[in-house]
């Protein structure tokens, strides 16, 4: 695929982001307590991603991190993950679902940022449908802004709360109007929202490895991953969902 164009800016806000404290992390990751999903050995999960031009860096993060996801839940009974992303013009692209580290990062690394607008009502509809054919355990998505009618967002995640996929939204800084719409998202699907500091590898692989075990082996396995691994992240998770 050949290396785009950069184009001007969207209008995506400049705000500085404020940092993400360790009690909004910690948060997070105990608000998967009361969820209680489907667990049948082998998790499925969506992996979305914004993809727009201001997102490189952040999608190279996960490229690297995503390998975390699957070797956590391995004793659990294994992981199938679907990469959705959009960027450009009105592009919003589903892989097949894959089930080990290498087959998504080939995926990742065939994909290159590109400028456009956010399209997350996409992202919404594609993980209600998908799960209506075959359950999906959690959505999880990753992005810094939201350029879209948040009553129609806030639908779509109410549908997704009813049919039991709860939405993980990890936020890349605190854009005060995404914030917004993605804790309404959590809030609506079931699910939870935790921002996260622009670069850290450490908060991304914590959130990513934790949803990844919940989407697996749900709220048992979860607790016995923190207890195994003395992962505090994991029992943060637990605490939030509620």
């Amino acid at each position: 695929m050949a290396e785009p164009k950069a184009p001007a800016k969207t209008g995506k806000s400049e705000v500085a982001p404020k940092p993400s404290s360790r009690a909004e992390i910690d948060a997070f990751l105990d608000r998967v307590r009361t969820l209680q999903p489907e667990a049948s050995g082998r998790g499925r999960l969506i992996f979305a991603m914004d993809a727009t031009m201001s997102r490189q860096p952040s999608w190279d993060l996960a490229l690297q991190l995503q390998g975390d996801m699957f070797r956590a839940v391995k004793e659990v009974g294994g992981l199938d993950v679907q990469l959705v992303f959009f960027r450009g013009f009105n592009e919003c692209q589903a892989s097949r679902w894959v089930g080990d580290t290498d087959a998504l990062a080939k995926l990742m690394r065939q994909v290159h940022c590109e400028g456009g607008h956010t399209q997350i009502r996409k992202v919404l509809t594609h993980a209600r449908q998908e799960s209506e054919k075959t359950k999906v355990n959690a959505l999880v998505y990753v992005g810094d802004c939201m350029e879209e009618d948040i009553d129609e967002l806030s639908q779509l995640a109410g549908e997704l709360g009813l049919i039991g996929v709860p939405v993980f939204v990890f936020q890349e800084g605190r854009e005060p109007r995404a914030e917004r719409a993605f804790k309404e998202i959590a809030r609506l699907s079931r699910g939870a929202y935790c921002p996260f500091d622009a670069g850290s590898a450490r908060q991304l692989r914590e959130l990513l490895t934790a949803v990844a075990v919940y989407a697996t082996g749900g709220r048992k396995a979860l607790q016995n991953f923190s207890d195994e691994t003395r992962s505090g992240a994991a029992v943060r998770l637990l605490q939030q969902l509620g």
